[in-house]
C-alpha cells in the first residue's frame, strides 16, 4: 500500500464510519474501483482505531463519568444504581454478540464476506430496515431506559457490521430506534457501544498486519489511521447536530442508490465482485 493510497483510504474511512453507510464497504469498493488491493479486514480494524479515538475525544467527559461510576461500582453497592455506572455495564453486555461472532466467523470476515454482491445486497436491504425503522420508531425513550435486553438488542445489530455494506452504526441506531430511541440517544450508545469492540478488534487484528507475502507497512497504516481520527471527529460533531433536527431519509437514497449502482456494474462485467486480492 502506498501512501497516496492509504490518504484515501483514511478520508473514506474518516468520512464514513460514523454515518450509516458502511465504512468497511466504502474501503472495499473504493479500493476496487481504483485498481488497488483490498485493504482487507486487518486495515479496516486497524484504521478503525483512529475513529474511535476520536469517539473518547468528542464524548470524553461523558466516557469519564461512565468510567469512574462503573469502578466504583464493582466495590461499593450503592454505585450500582448510579445510571453512568449502569451504562457502563450494559455497554459491556452490548458488547459480547461482536465478541463471540466475530471469533466465530473471523475466516469468514476476511474472505466470503468480502464478496461485493454481498455488500451491494446489505447495502439496500439495511437501508431499507433504517428507513422504516426511522418512520415507525416511537422515539420517546432516552439512555436511562436501557435494559439488559436492549443492550443485547445494539449488540446483536453491531456483530451484524461483520458483514461489509450493513454498517456498526447503521445497524446499532436501527435497532435503536426499533425500540424506541431517539435518534440522539441510539446514536450515542452506537459510538459508546463500538469502542471496547473497534479497540479490541484493532488490537487483535494489528498481528495481521503484514502477514503472508507481504511485508507490513506501517507507515502508510498510521498515516491513514491518523487521517481517518481528524476527519473522523469532524463527523460526529455534524452527525450529532444533524440528526437532532433531520432524519436518516439522505442516507437511506444514498445507500440504495449504491447498492445498485454496484450491482449494475458488478452484472454489467466493469467490476469483479471479488476485485483485488486482499492487500495486508
Amino acid at each position: 500500500m502506498g501512501w497516496f493510497e492509504a490518504l484515501v483510504l483514511g478520508l473514506v474511512q474518516g468520512l464514513t464510519e460514523f454515518l450509516p453507510i458502511s465504512s468497511s464497504a466504502h474501503l472495499r469498493i473504493v479500493a476496487a474501483l481504483a485498481g488497488w488491493d483490498d485493504p482487507g479486514a486487518a486495515f479496516t480494524a486497524v484504521t478503525q482505531i483512529g475513529t474511535e479515538l476520536a469517539v473518547i475525544i468528542y464524548f470524553g467527559p461523558k466516557i469519564g463519568k461512565i468510567l469512574r461510576a462503573w469502578f466504583f461500582s464493582l466495590s461499593k453497592p450503592e454505585w450500582r444504581r448510579d445510571p453512568d455506572a449502569r451504562l457502563g455495564w450494559l455497554i459491556i453486555v452490548g458488547s459480547l454478540p461482536i465478541v463471540v461472532l466475530g471469533l466465530l466467523l473471523q475466516d469468514q470476515i476476511d474472505s466470503a464476506f468480502r464478496d461485493l454482491r454481498i455488500t451491494a445486497t446489505v447495502l439496500i436491504v439495511f437501508g431499507v430496515i433504517l428507513l422504516v425503522a426511522d418512520r415507525i420508531g416511537k422515539q420517546d425513550r432516552t439512555l436511562d431506559d436501557l435494559t439488559v435486553p436492549h443492550g443485547l438488542g445494539f449488540g446483536f445489530a453491531q456483530a451484524l457490521a461483520l458483514i461489509p455494506g450493513v454498517s456498526r452504526s447503521g445497524g446499532t441506531t436501527s435497532a435503536g430506534l426499533l425500540l424506541g430511541y431517539t435518534r440522539a440517544e441510539a446514536a450515542e450508545y452506537s459510538f459508546l457501544l463500538a469502542l471496547p469492540a473497534v479497540f479490541g478488534s484493532g488490537v487483535y487484528k494489528l498481528k495481521d498486519i503484514g502477514s503472508g507475502d507481504v511485508p507490513a507497512q506501517w507507515g502508510p497504516t498510521i498515516l491513514a489511521t491518523l487521517v481517518a481520527f481528524g476527519v473522523g471527529y469532524i463527523v460526529i460533531a455534524w452527525l450529532m447536530a444533524y440528526i437532532k433536527k433531520r432524519s436518516f431519509v439522505p442516507f437511506v437514497v444514498y445507500r440504495l442508490v449504491l447498492g445498485v449502482l454496484l450491482f449494475v456494474l458488478i452484472f454489467a462485467g466493469a467490476l469483479d465482485p471479488n476485485a483485488g486480492p486482499v492487500g495486508h
